[in-house]
């Protein structure tokens, strides 16, 4: 006789809802309802329900997940991509807390994580139609990154997927968003600057139009015209090549116009940082005995050992749970209502600020 029939016969791998059902004697269609929480309302007897889950539990039964989402169109998964050359591992990287807070929340709200990489390593202008296409695998996902393929994206979106971008977007109309208020926050270092004494500020940011340094920029300008001190296009310098046009020269000659004071921006590579920084050091100087220097955000990782710089710190942990908590609202259906929220930025006071110099100090 062939050991592997009869009614003593055991199935090898995962119990399927048809060993349940003979487990329990009853239907495998009984043992569908009882499992699948019995939403059709139809009338079983108790005892058929407890019979049910307890032959479930033996035989350590667990819906298969595939089959669960074919019937219900939902998976529990949600995606997160990338538009940066890699995902971070750094705890130092800037899109490490992000990720943190991310994680937690998804997990509180009952979801999966899947991270698409596959096509973030050339960034956003290798991006293809098909790449993206690929997030339809999760209910909804998460997109992360300073430039995006702003065509392909539109396409998810007008197709009904569920999309939130981390960090301001309004550019999409219906791509909902979850960004830091750079605005307030830029305003509020100037205003410290200048209660500080300083009457020059300059900005020093990257040539791009990325929402995050056009909002940076605009609270830089806001603070300077609150506070009554020179803004305009003077103000700003806007470099496509930060180490190789803010040198030291450049250092002594705005010093000898009378401007004490330098704002950089965050960005990921940090090159208008790094840019001030190595130019002050050239030119002999140092921060803030001869000059005052701020960061809008938090410094490159690897810079993150040196003098902690006047400015402010993203709450990227806070603003990761937030966004997977507005797209747990889109993947539900529920009505937004604009604008999206902005995450408050908190002043660092660091130690790369203070009072200008005494003239010609």
């Amino acid at each position: 006789m062939n050991s592997n029939q009869g009614p003593q016969a055991v199935r090898r791998g995962r119990p399927r809802q048809a060993d349940v059902a003979r487990a329990a004697g009853v239907s495998q269609t009984t043992v569908s309802l009882v499992l699948g929480g019995n939403k059709q309302g139809i009338v079983l007897q108790e005892a058929t329900r407890e019979r049910v889950l307890e032959a479930a539990r033996s035989l350590g039964y667990v819906p298969d997940p595939a089959a669960r989402s074919l019937a219900t169109a939902r998976n529990s998964l949600m995606g997160v991509f990338s538009f940066t050359a890699t995902f971070p591992t750094d705890v130092q990287h800037s899109y490490y807390p992000l990720l943190v807070g991310v994680e937690q929340e998804a997990a509180a709200q009952g979801y999966d994580l899947v991270l698409f990489t596959g096509s973030s390593a050339s960034g956003p202008e290798a991006t293809t139609p098909e790449a993206l296409d690929r997030v339809r695998l999760a209910d909804g996902c998460l997109f992360l990154g300073r430039h995006i393929p702003s065509r392909e994206l539109r396409r998810l979106v007008d197709d009904g997927y569920p999309a939130v971008h981390l960090g301001r977007r309004d550019e999409l109309e219906g791509l909902a968003w979850v960004g830091a208020d750079y605005v307030s926050a830029s305003a509020d270092v100037v205003r410290r600057l200048a209660e500080a004494g300083h009457r020059r500020i300059v900005l020093v940011r990257e040539d791009d139009d990325a929402p995050a340094s056009t909002d940076r920029e605009r609270g830089f300008l806001e603070g300077l015209e609150a506070a009554g001190l020179p803004g305009g296009p003077a103000a700003v310098v806007r470099t496509a090549e930060p180490a190789a046009q803010i040198t030291a020269e450049r250092i002594r000659a705005w010093r000898a116009e009378g401007i004490t004071a330098f704002v950089a921006e965050e960005t990921d590579t940090g090159g208008a940082w790094r840019a001030l920084l190595g130019a002050v050091g050239a030119a002999g100087l140092t921060a803030p005995e001869h000059l005052s220097l701020a960061l809008l955000g938090s410094p490159p990782a690897d810079l993150a050992a040196g003098p902690e710089p006047t400015g402010f710190d993203v709450p990227r942990t806070e603003l990761g749970a937030t966004a997977v908590r507005l797209l747990v609202s889109v993947m539900s259906g529920e009505d937004l209502k604009p604008p999206e929220p902005l995450v408050s930025c908190a002043f660092r006071a660091g130690t790369t600020a203070g009072p200008p110099p005494p003239a010609g100090g």
